[in-house]
């Protein structure tokens, strides 16, 4: 499966969590937080920090582990904004040319 597919199926299943949320679903249950996006955001500067950490500390495993953490409350927070990831896909293109 190419990288590009792997977002789109994960931005897919965001979407899906929020759009139909179901009980035991971890992103249904972090919009659901009375907090709002404000919780989302929370968890975006925390899965950033942990990552700045274990890039600095060096270990492989850790820095992919914390990048996917990252990558992935990331995306709940561009849905949770009402940004789709195809506009971010759109900018970065633009950026390019």
């Amino acid at each position: 499966m190419r990288s590009e597919q792997v977002l789109h199926d994960l931005w897919q299943v965001i979407d899906d969590r929020i759009t139909r949320p179901t009980p035991g679903s971890y992103v249904a249950g972090l919009m659901a937080d009375e907090k709002g996006i404000d919780r989302v955001l929370e968890k975006v500067g925390e899965e950033a920090t942990e990552f700045i950490i274990a890039a600095k500390n060096g270990v492989p495993e850790r820095i992919v582990s914390e990048a996917a953490d990252l990558q992935f409350h990331f995306l709940i927070a561009l849905r949770a904004a009402g940004v789709s990831f195809e506009d971010v896909i759109r900018e970065l293109e633009a950026r390019r040319r």
